[in-house]
């Protein structure tokens, strides 16, 4: 696909594989990234699961959920990419991201997520992408408001309560 992979300053985002597995598991096997989704760490068979979903979204719709691989020594620290999904009776995309604990507050989310968030308008022509973050998680919020997106909602989805952020591509410009 073009504009595949994604470079930054400091990072790569590529489409992910099937041998992202042990990588991955490093980050949601961590409780500190679990405790955000008030959830236990996966076991390396609900790594599997999660991976597989993310491999058929991928084959379907050409990209998914990102691997982040940091430039400098090609260690792969999170995941960072779009999810199509039914929300709200709607069809809308999601700009998601997930980090290794050991690799938080140095800018790594926000500077993939604005790669993302300009891949999605420049490259796929999206029109508008959300977030949809746990209620009282901070530091995904100010992620989100860093990259340009605002508070539309707050919504409950399966009993946990979500703030559904949001922006348009005229507005990222």
């Amino acid at each position: 696909m073009e504009g595949l992979p994604i470079e930054t300053r400091r990072l790569k985002l590529r489409l992910m594989r099937a041998s992202d597995l042990d990588p991955l598991l490093d980050i949601f096997g961590d409780s500190r990234v679990m405790a955000s989704f008030d959830a236990a760490p996966f076991t390396r068979q609900q790594m599997a699961g999660w991976l597989e979903r993310n491999l058929k979204h991928q084959q379907v719709h050409g990209y998914g959920l990102f691997s982040v691989i940091l430039q400098s020594n090609g260690v792969l620290i999170g995941d960072c990419g779009l999810e199509h999904m039914e929300l709200e009776g709607e069809q809308v995309t999601e700009l998601g991201y997930d980090f290794r604990s050991d690799y938080w507050n140095q800018g790594y989310a926000t500077e993939a997520a604005a790669a993302v968030r300009d891949f999605a308008f420049n490259e796929l022509s999206l029109s508008m992408l959300i977030s949809l973050i746990r209620a009282g998680n901070e530091a995904s919020r100010r992620v989100s408001e860093k990259i340009g997106m605002r508070l539309i909602s707050e919504l409950r989805i399966h009993d946990i309560s979500y703030w559904k952020y949001g922006v348009l591509r005229e507005d990222a410009a």
